[in-house]
């Protein structure tokens, strides 16, 4: 009897088994199914979305939409710019998009586009910077120009004065709006109650063009920061691997803009200021003079390098407080690379050219040669 119960007993075991097993496949079977279908439904809906978003906003639409990208917009800004004016569905889809074709440089401008246009002509207009208008105003500000010189080259071309230029600029609530807009580039260090203008050197060299038949004073200085930040940004490492503020490296790219011509010259020329301030030797660069006194003199005389001022080279010990003009992208350059020598002296001849000398008495010998 023992025997057949525990036969029994076993053959009931197995069959209940046999069932569990049924039952986890039936489970398992049903949660792949199902993890199938989910995959299979989120992947269609994924394509669907996305070839919905590389298709025009509104094929039938003739709105003409007028678009502004601004100067140094990567392509995540100009995206964000797009969707949000609706000449996209979705900026991310059109990053991507642009990331499969390697796609790149697109050029700042005013373009005017429909919700009909299609993502590959949106591109081509972007990449060759083809607006649907001319600019109202065309505008070049030369390398080596202080803010005022600016203000009066704006005021001959566009609806605003001088004076309105420099108020605007000099306004510290304005600055301090510009520094919590561009913190990459502007510091309270531009507040500093004895910089001249707190923008000097920030607004770089370029041709600026303007489509609005009145642009204000802020939509001039917010596309030269844009262009200053542009041109800024990939240095930033190499700026904060010199052991240099922004406001250093753009105070010092402002004196070799003013200095010398050529990259060459200027790095040079860099290699020798960072001698001297090593040394606690004054730079004792004549343009800072002319800044300190705050005009263009064809001579400076023993008399103006006198002259008290924290920009004045021949008074402090140090970079000036400040730039004192604007620079060339080369400048900038230099400044963060100079070419290492042991020259803590040098001095231009008649003809433009530069001598170096690692002494006083070499610099006297040369400038008897030279100037004398």
């Amino acid at each position: 009897m023992f025997k057949k119960k525990d036969k029994g007993s076993y053959t009931d075991n197995l069959i209940k088994r046999s069932e569990d097993a049924k039952t986890v496949r039936k489970i398992v079977t049903i949660v792949i199914i199902s993890l199938i279908l989910i995959l299979l439904v989120g992947g269609i809906s994924g394509y669907m979305y996305v070839k919905s978003a590389l298709e025009p906003v509104n094929p039938d639409s003739e709105k003409e939409v007028k678009v502004e990208i601004p100067m140094g917009s990567s392509t995540s800004d100009i995206a964000t710019i797009l969707e949000d004016e609706g000449i996209i569905k979705d900026a991310r889809v059109f990053r991507f998009y642009i990331k499969f074709k390697n796609e790149s440089n697109f050029q700042a401008g005013s373009y005017t586009f429909t919700p009909s246009i299609k993502l590959d002509e949106i591109i081509e207009s972007l990449k060759n910077g083809k607006v649907l208008e001319e600019p109202k105003y065309s505008v070049t500000i030369p390398e080596g120009k202080t803010i005022k010189q600016m203000a009066k080259i704006y005021a001959k071309k566009l609806p605003f004065s001088k004076e309105d230029f420099l108020k605007k600029v000099n306004n510290v609530e304005y600055v301090e709006l510009l520094i919590e807009q561009h913190p990459s580039i502007l510091t309270k260090e531009i507040l500093n109650p004895d910089i001249r203008t707190p923008l000097e050197g920030y607004l770089f060299a370029a041709t600026y063009k303007f489509y609005d038949k009145k642009p204000s004073v802020e939509a001039v200085v917010g596309k030269m920061l844009s262009k200053t930040k542009a041109v800024v940004t990939p240095y930033l490492d190499d700026i904060s691997a010199q052991d240099l503020t922004v406001h250093k490296a753009l105070t010092m790219a402002s004196l070799l803009e003013n200095e010398a011509k050529t990259f060459k010259q200027r790095k040079k020329i860099a290699g020798v200021f960072y001698n001297r301030l090593e040394k606690e030797m004054p730079l004792q660069t004549d343009p800072t003079v002319l800044y300190a006194l705050g005009g263009h003199k064809e001579k400076v005389l023993l008399k103006d390098l006198k002259v008290k001022s924290p920009y004045n080279t021949y008074h402090v010990n140090e970079l000036p407080i400040g730039p004192i003009s604007n620079f060339a992208e080369n400048s900038l350059k230099a400044a963060i690379n100079p070419e290492e020598s042991k020259f803590i002296y040098f001095l231009h001849d008649a003809e433009g050219n530069i001598h170096y000398s690692e002494n006083y008495d070499k610099h006297l010998q040369l400038k008897e040669k030279y100037i004398d």
